[in-house]
């Protein structure tokens, strides 16, 4: 609890106390204006506020309301009813204070992954320097315990870092040199050394800051509503209540030649007053979205503005780009292909020799001192991928890399000499001293080499060795292991169609779209390709339904903005796809759509019941205190009662089940 509560709490508290002593002893008389003690202790701020905003224009609030009833039903002597009426709406000021407390937590614990400093090394030592005086290519050091302060690769240590305040994942990831990593996370074991590949200001720590602070900026529909409702409201039930407390007895006095009865009309105007004070709607409405926000962000899904969060729950069309979204993004090698009796490389000496051959494995014998032949068998497989990585080890390119990673063999660099890389063929070198070729099918027929077509699908890399084939390797993008849980997921959410928009080939973008279920795919598409995609699919779905495009690259920055509703990959995607979009995932887990719809679901849930009780009880009310039914007591519990049960609603949006 703040100290500002802490205050109100100690008011509340005194003013009870006094007037319970008071209304013990039932005073009479003069003695009735003790009970202004207790009233002035509990009321003084919703007073001042009040005066303060009929000076500024602004007249027609929920403090206006609740000092002018409270005022006017001192003027009636009831002294009683106006200190409970003010005090139990500082209660339920403080509770819902205290509840948005609560929430705001939930969304500003985030603000604790802002680091305060990072080391770097000067003379020698460590030195503590502001995050923003750190440029790109700097090295940072973090010690067990400190925060990332910036985005960048490992380039010396090794350690265990906890990425749940940006993910909200409790397992910790293990990271070695070369890995990347990014800010915001606690390193939690080792000393690493980081060389930063961002600046503050871009890192992702910032960016995610950013994008809470700013995320309440953007309102949903139903808090627009409920702003312009109370703006037309407020007023309306005032003049109600001047007309309530006027019209009756001028109409009993001059139609009906009976009593006018001033002071009982001018009462049920008061009560008619702090019955409608519409502090449920307005305090439960936000508080329900900023809930949903919190909910979302403690899971790793960042909403930019709770017009997004609203939208979520109309979804009804889900397009995805492939690479980097529905598969990782990172090439691997699928499978490894030898020629029935080729003649694989020999790594042994001139008195060396093979000996056989059978079901691709060669049989390499070898001659010792004494003229002993032992033999060795070898996975001519296994061979094909040690020439091919051989060949590929001073190359960057990504399919290069996954050679690499997959060669159980170590890459003697030494081995290889005269590489010569030929564009949009492949490469060639020397191993061992004999001539490589590596590469796809155009390499092989520009050196009239015979080979076996493979026809599976992926990136086919073909071997040979002296002129001769020797096998091939594929090599394919891994589909996320969860993305096929995500779309049946994204089905049981209510999600109608789900399409997928790739550049990549018919054939792998085929196959992956089999594998996971998808209603439908295009493929071989330029980024302009998938924005006219998603404008037939915009035209196609029904005019109530909303469309969520899916993607993390720079090319789907231009459809992440067209679409309804655009989710960025957080992790792995690219600045502009992340600022395009609406949605943010941290840890790029596509299952988290299906749970960002799912918060959304219950936030609106919450959002209706809310609107629909507080007006239903408000109506009720109002009636029963125009026709003299409803006291004031009634009339607390119309305004606070329903604001605190309101609120107790709202703070259901802060959790969910994943």
């Amino acid at each position: 609890m703040s100290k500002k509560q802490k205050k109100v709490l100690f008011r509340i508290i005194l003013s009870a106390v006094l007037f319970i002593i008071i209304s013990i002893f039932r005073p009479e008389g003069y003695f009735e204006l003790l009970y202004l003690m207790p009233y002035f202790i509990i009321g003084y701020d919703i007073l001042r506020k009040a005066v303060l905003g009929v000076a500024h224009g602004e007249v027609f609030d929920e403090n206006f309301l609740m000092s002018v009833a409270t005022v006017g039903a001192i003027g009636l002597r009831e002294f009683s009813e106006s200190v409970a009426v003010m005090l139990f709406y500082q209660i339920g000021e403080l509770f819902q204070s205290y509840a948005v407390g609560k929430s705001r937590k939930s969304i500003t614990a985030l603000m604790d992954i802002r680091p305060d400093y990072a080391n770097i090394e000067k003379d020698g030592k460590l030195v503590q320097v502001s995050p923003e005086e750190v440029k790109t290519g700097d090295t940072i050091v973090v010690c067990a315990g400190e925060k990332i302060p910036l985005d960048g690769v490992v380039i010396d240590g090794f350690s265990t870092i906890n990425t749940s305040a940006l993910t909200g994942e409790s397992i910790p990831r293990d990271v070695n040199v070369g890995d990347d990593i990014i800010s915001g996370c606690v390193n939690m074991t080792g000393l690493i050394k980081i060389r930063t590949t961002k600046e503050f200001g871009e890192s992702t720590v910032n960016k995610i800051l950013d994008l809470v602070e700013n995320s309440s900026m953007k309102k949903s529909r139903s808090e627009n509503f409920i702003s312009k409702f109370a703006r037309v409201y407020t007023p309306a039930v005032c003049y109600g209540a001047v007309a309530l407390a006027i019209l009756p007895p001028l109409i009993r006095m001059f139609f009906m030649n009976t009593e006018p009865m001033w002071s009982d009309w001018i009462a049920r105007a008061f009560t008619f007053l702090v019955i409608s004070c519409p502090c449920a709607l307005v305090i439960s409405i936000p508080l329900s979205f900023f809930g949903g926000i919190g909910a979302a962000s403690k899971c790793g899904i960042l909403v930019k503005g709770s017009n997004y969060l609203e939208a979520l729950s109309e979804a009804g069309y889900i397009v995805f780009d492939k690479t980097g979204t529905l598969t990782e993004g990172v090439f691997r090698v699928k499978n490894v292909y030898a020629k029935e009796n080729a003649v694989v490389m020999q790594d042994i000496a001139a008195a060396q020799g093979s000996v056989g051959k059978e079901n691709n494995t060669a049989i390499q014998g070898s001659v010792d001192r004494e003229g002993n032949v032992t033999t060795q068998s070898i996975d001519i497989r296994e061979r094909v991928l040690e020439i091919a990585a051989l060949a590929e080890s001073y190359s960057p390119h990504p399919i290069s890399s996954s050679l690499r990673e997959a060669c159980a063999a170590e890459i003697d660099q030494s081995r290889v000499s005269q590489v010569e890389e030929i564009a949009g063929h492949g490469v060639t070198a020397l191993i061992d001293g004999k001539k490589a070729a590596v590469g796809n099918a155009k390499l092989m027929d520009k050196f009239g080499i015979a080979y076996e077509e493979c026809k599976e699908t992926g990136t086919v890399v073909y071997v040979a060795l002296e002129g001769e084939y020797l096998g091939c390797i594929l090599i394919s993008d891994v589909i996320k292991a969860d993305a096929k849980e995500a779309i049946k997921s994204l089905k049981k959410a209510g999600i109608k169609k789900a399409v997928m928009l790739t550049g990549d080939n018919e054939a792998a973008a085929g196959e992956v779209s089999e594998e996971l279920g998808l209603d439908e795919f295009h493929a071989e598409l330029l980024p302009a390709d998938k924005v006219d995609c998603v404008e037939k699919l915009l035209n196609e779905k029904p005019s109530k339904s909303k469309l969520i495009f899916v993607g993390d690259g720079i090319n789907d920055a231009p459809v992440l903005t067209r679409a309804d509703i655009g989710i960025a990959m957080g992790a792995m995607g690219s600045d502009a796809a992340i600022e395009a979009a609406d949605v943010v995932l941290m840890d790029d887990d596509p299952q988290k759509i299906a749970l960002a719809i799912k918060i959304s679901h219950k936030c609106l849930r919450i959002v209706y019941q809310n609107i629909v009780f507080a007006l239903a009880v408000k109506a009720v009310c109002l009636v029963l205190g125009a026709f003299g039914i409803a006291n004031m007591w009634i009339a607390i519990f119309a305004d606070v009662g329903v604001m605190v049960l309101a609120v107790i609603n709202a703070t259901r949006a802060l959790s969910v089940k994943k």
